[in-house]
């Protein structure tokens, strides 16, 4: 009895999710804006708390090693636990745009490939604190815009990738503090071994699903530049992941952003077709 690909239990925590949504949106659509706004951010909150909840229960618990390391926020989805309260409670609409973004695109993904969880029995305590925990990274920011607490505009879609690229630097700075606390192994000639202690590959592609990053990454970045090991093949951490953030977060956020932004993205593009048009018109008549 464990989670699998596309098995009962695979399909039991979507159907789950889905249905835990929908009952969130039908609870909360009529209620006034100031109690939408509150009871999003509590949920929001709650998953702070779950994410120190863990410490508690197995395997945390029976390994103090895993529970030090594990506890911080070293991980895309682990940062989005810490930040997004954050970005909900100021003033930044451009940070709050970022949330909902990230938000769908790492909890969609947690569900479609959740690695924590399979190969596990589905009701231990940690795989259900796996989909609680990227339930919220979804339905919170999701629930912040179908209740109209925050309104999207695609104008600030050229922010996202500078956000994600914070959130990858903070990554790689708490692991860089990690060793030299001495909760993993201290910096020696292996720091930047992209096969260990990699969160979210910033220290170089590590898995499959690292060929997304890659292909957009220039040859340049996959040598050493200098000293000792000109020239070996070596991909430079967190910069080999740029070119594919700013694709994928500037792409995947206009895509996701046009049930809410179709109308104002046709006018804004109608509204641009007829100013070039009217002076490309002008410039033909002043040069006749």
């Amino acid at each position: 009895m464990t989670v699998e690909f596309f098995n009962g239990f695979y399909f039991m925590y979507v159907i789950l999710g889905v249905a835990t949504f929908l009952g969130l949106y039908f609870f909360l659509r009529n209620k006034s804006f100031r109690f939408k706004k509150n009871a999003v951010g509590i949920i929001l909150l709650l998953n702070l708390v779950l994410h120190f909840l863990k410490l508690n229960f197995a395997p945390y618990s029976l390994n103090p090693d895993k529970a030090m390391r594990d506890v911080w926020f070293i991980n895309v989805c682990a940062m989005s636990v810490v930040t997004f309260p954050l970005y909900y409670y100021i003033k930044s609409k451009s940070a709050k745009d970022f949330m909902f973004y990230l938000g769908v695109i790492s909890g969609f993904l947690a569900f479609l490939i959740p690695t924590e969880a399979l190969g596990e029995n589905p009701f231990l305590f940690d795989v259900i604190r796996f989909y609680i925990c990227h339930f919220i990274i979804i339905a919170g920011p999701l629930l912040m815009i179908v209740l109209g607490i925050h309104k999207l505009d695609y104008k600030r879609i050229p922010k996202v990738p500078l956000y994600m690229a914070l959130t990858l630097i903070l990554i790689a700075f708490q692991q860089v503090l990690q060793y030299e606390l001495g909760i993993i192994n201290l910096r020696s000639t292996d720091f930047f071994e992209h096969k260990v202690h990699n969160p979210s590959l910033i220290w170089g592609p590590s898995s499959e699903l690292a060929v997304l990053f890659t292909i957009f990454t220039p040859n340049f970045m996959k040598v050493v530049p200098y000293g000792e090991f000109i020239g070996q093949d070596k991909y430079w951490p967190f910069f080999y992941m740029l070119p594919g953030v700013l694709v994928y977060f500037t792409v995947l956020p206009l895509l996701i952003s046009l049930p809410w932004q179709y109308k104002q993205i046709k006018i804004d593009v109608k509204n641009t077709y007829l100013f070039v048009k009217d002076k490309t018109k002008k410039v033909i008549k002043a040069r006749t």
